[in-house]
């Protein structure tokens, strides 16, 4: 066996169909979408090269950035709201009997489980100015007065669209942070417990440094779903009222699929690679950094 991975023409050809994958399902598509978005296309007919004017008219363009500002306040809701909840409650979950955490982690899970179109048809309805369950419910407490439409509303489109987001993202932040704290080794908690620290000091000097890895991967997955968002903006808001719910992948797919700006919509799509991949680097480079100083 070493003989035979020991020869690099073996090595070559093992490793050749995955270097073909990755050559035509991810290199080769970003480079065409380099090359078009200097172009100003419609998909069909005949192009024309324009150069940087796509970039030019990205840097000016009002809706792109309140795109982006919305992918933003998404990944600051789910980093700082949903995982922390999920944290608290997977580290519940992880003193109760193994029965009872097993009927609750299942229960969470749902709705990750569900369909993305069957949750925003769902909370579609929930939040109907109409007949909808969440209006209804106020104006049976007697708070009618709050009642509104929730999805139609700039004030409250967002908001209610990042729910959504979050009801159904849940249960995927819970599984991973459980299993993290799964894993953290119980002579480590003991030994910190027998040296007088407190449940927060437990937390805070063993059990969140050791989950550091985990905790990183969660932020970068959260990241880079939070620019990717664009079926449930499309099913509950298409963007709107007003482009107050649009999102970075649902204004690249208009732009090129239903304004026919196929050379701007690759510009997008250019710069959202930028994005994705600048802030992966920056959320390892600021792991390692916390990593270092414990």
């Amino acid at each position: 066996m070493n003989s035979l991975f020991g020869n690099k023409k073996v090595v070559a050809l093992l490793v050749l169909p995955g270097l073909c994958v990755m050559l035509f399902a991810i290199a080769a598509p970003l480079v065409i979408s380099v090359v078009f978005s200097f172009v100003k296309w419609a998909g069909f007919g005949k192009m024309r090269f324009i150069g940087l004017a796509n970039f030019a008219r990205l840097v000016k363009d009002e809706v792109f950035w309140r795109s982006l500002m919305n992918v933003l306040a998404l990944i600051l809701v789910t980093v700082f709201f949903q995982n922390v909840f999920a944290l608290i409650i997977a580290s519940i979950l992880t003193k109760l009997s193994d029965g009872v955490s097993r009927v609750l982690r299942t229960i969470y899970f749902i709705p990750a489980t569900l369909s993305l179109v069957v949750v925003t048809r769902l909370w579609v309805n929930i939040f109907h100015p109409e007949y909808g369950l969440l209006n209804k419910a106020l104006r049976l407490i007697g708070a009618g007065d709050a009642a509104k439409a929730w999805l139609g509303t700039p004030d409250t489109a967002l908001w209610a669209v990042i729910w959504i987001m979050i009801w159904q993202g849940f249960g995927w932040a819970l599984l991973f942070f459980y299993g993290g704290l799964m894993t953290v080794p119980k002579e480590l908690e003991e030994a910190a417990i027998v040296d007088g620290a407190n449940k927060r000091q437990l937390y805070l000097n063993v059990v969140l440094p050791y989950m550091m890895p985990v905790i990183q991967s969660i932020i970068i997955i959260d990241v880079i779903s939070s620019l990717k968002q664009m079926e449930m903006v499309y099913l509950s808001t298409e963007g709107g009222p007003g482009n107050s719910t649009q999102f970075i992948a649902l204004y690249l797919y208009q732009r090129a699929f239903k304004y026919s700006e196929y050379g701007y919509g690759n510009a997008i799509s250019v710069f959202f690679v930028i994005v994705a991949v600048g802030l992966t680097l920056a959320i390892q480079r600021m792991f390692r950094k916390s990593v270092d100083q414990i």
